[in-house]
């Protein structure tokens, strides 16, 4: 099979990030209670709405058009930073070029490391400050590692999840040093990080959807 996904793949990519938010939406917002006001997983719930209705029936063909659109629109969901920078994370991709119809796997990190950017432009956190940047930046590392190395897509996404998985897994370990929490010192650690944890399941939705979108489970 070609390697290489169009605009209607990004969409279904979209569909896998959203489905798993609005099943995990509740433990997102219970790991914001140890640091926050509980309410991470009902701004990320809003935040993929408006992400499933940018790429939905209706929605501009060009994909480039598609993320500047997602990107203002999830700025405007009421939830302080979280919703900020994944705005700022989609809108950040369309400075990358999409690369035509369909495009490859190095296209693809591209775009996410231009959101990644986009992102690095808003805030000072890095991984270790326990805060979305720690699964956020070693899914895109791994990403563009992947498709470096000639993996498929389907492959570098895989990765990709993977690595904001054991990143946002690490951020237990961690005290927090932005937000709210960082007055709380030690007493977030033993506490996974909601926004890294929300960073995770994008991710590995974004692989989950793009997977059911070649309809294949094997190597692309």
């Amino acid at each position: 099979m070609r390697d290489g996904i169009t605009r209607a793949d990004f969409s279904r990519m979209i569909a896998g990030a959203a489905a798993l938010i609005r099943t995990q939406h509740a433990m997102l917002s219970q790991l914001d209670c140890a640091s926050g006001d509980g309410d991470h997983g009902t701004t990320m719930l809003r935040a993929v709405e408006r992400l499933e209705t940018c790429f939905g029936a209706g929605s501009p063909e060009d994909l480039t058009a598609c993320l500047r659109e997602a990107g203002w629109s999830v700025l405007g969901v009421d939830g302080g930073a979280s919703s900020s920078l994944l705005g700022t994370f989609f809108g950040g991709m369309a400075d990358a070029p999409a690369g035509g119809v369909s495009i490859g796997a190095r296209d693809l990190a591209a775009i996410f490391e231009a959101g990644l950017a986009a992102v690095r432009k808003q805030t000072k956190a890095q991984p270790g400050d326990k805060t979305l940047m720690d699964a956020l930046v070693p899914a895109i590392t791994a990403l563009r590692a992947a498709t470096d190395s000639g993996k498929s897509i389907i492959e570098a996404l895989r990765d990709a999840a993977s690595a904001a998985r054991a990143g946002a897994e690490a951020t237990r370990n961690l005290t927090a040093r932005y937000g709210r929490a960082k007055f709380l010192g030690e007493k977030t650690r033993g506490h996974q990080d909601p926004g890294a944890t929300s960073m995770s399941l994008l991710f590995e939705g974004f692989s989950n959807g793009l997977e059911e979108s070649k309809g294949e489970s094997g190597n692309a």
